[in-house]
């Protein structure tokens, strides 16, 4: 296979990834898209953080993230806290609740990536991990503004 021949294998093979990872996200708790998931994660991992902090990680617009947000807030997933460092400034964070539901997705996904790569050769999956792991190193393009 040739070099250019490869790059549109990839790229179409993850289009077909992400989209089943948000038809996935769906099937295992109907109120949580992939996105809300994901910005759960990043709140669980991160310990909290602002709502400009997921815009800029994820470089997702603001009012996407702010909808996001909100539909979190309204579903009793998060909640803004005034950060201990900056009483101006609010914090998102997991409720009781969001880290249930995040536990249980999470779960549930683990169980389906195990069963989906039980077959696969330890050194695959290890070379596979690998080249995920690169790939979303890549910072991307320099921003131009």
């Amino acid at each position: 296979m040739h070099t250019a021949d490869a790059v549109e294998t990839i790229q179409r093979e993850m289009t077909v990834f992400a989209r089943r990872a948000r038809a996935a996200a769906g099937r295992m708790h109907p109120e949580l898209s992939l996105v809300s998931y994901t910005l759960l994660g990043h709140l669980e991992e991160s310990g909290g953080c602002r709502a400009t902090d997921l815009a800029a990680h994820y470089a997702l617009d603001k009012s996407t993230v702010s909808r996001q947000v909100a539909a979190l807030e309204r579903a009793g997933l998060i909640e803004r806290r005034p950060d201990t460092a900056d009483q101006r400034v609010h914090l998102l964070h997991l409720t009781r609740a969001g880290r249930h539901i995040l536990a249980q997705v999470t779960e549930s996904r683990r169980v389906a990536f195990r069963e989906r790569l039980a077959q696969w050769p330890a050194e695959d999956l290890t070379r596979f991990a690998e080249y995920l792991v690169r790939y979303n190193a890549w910072p991307g393009p320099a921003r131009q503004d």
